[in-house]
C-alpha cells in the first residue's frame, strides 16, 4: 500500500472520529431550528434512495442491467408488504438469479 494510500486512509479515520465527537460535544449547545428538524428526516430518506439507486442501477460506471434493478424492485414490494426481512432478501435474490439464469443481464 503506498503512502498517499495511507494518508487518505488516516485522514478518513480522523475525519470519521471526529463526526463521532461532535454529536455528543455539542448536545445541548446548538439548537436545531424546527424547519430544519422537519427535513431531516426527508433528507435521510433522499440519502438512502439514491443509495439504493446507485447500487441497484450501476456497476463500474454503467447499467447493471436489468435482472438486479427487477430484483431490488421485488424487494422493496416484499419490504412494503412487510414481508420478513429474510423473505424479502431471498425474494430479491430469487428474482435477479431467475432472471439472470434465463439471459437477462
Amino acid at each position: 500500500m503506498s503512502a498517499s494510500a495511507v494518508a487518505v486512509i488516516v485522514v478518513l479515520a480522523v475525519g470519521t472520529y471526529a463526526f463521532r465527537l461532535v454529536g455528543p460535544a455539542l448536545h445541548g449547545r446548538v439548537e436545531l431550528p424546527a424547519r430544519v428538524r422537519e427535513l431531516l428526516p426527508a433528507g435521510a430518506v433522499v440519502l438512502l434512495v439514491a443509495l439504493l439507486a446507485t447500487g441497484a442501477l450501476t456497476e463500474g460506471g454503467g447499467f447493471a442491467g436489468w435482472a438486479r434493478p427487477a430484483g431490488v424492485l421485488v424487494g422493496a414490494v416484499l419490504a412494503w408488504k412487510r414481508a420478513p426481512f429474510p423473505a424479502v432478501v431471498l425474494g430479491a435474490a430469487v428474482a435477479t438469479a431467475g432472471l439472470r439464469a434465463l439471459g437477462v443481464a
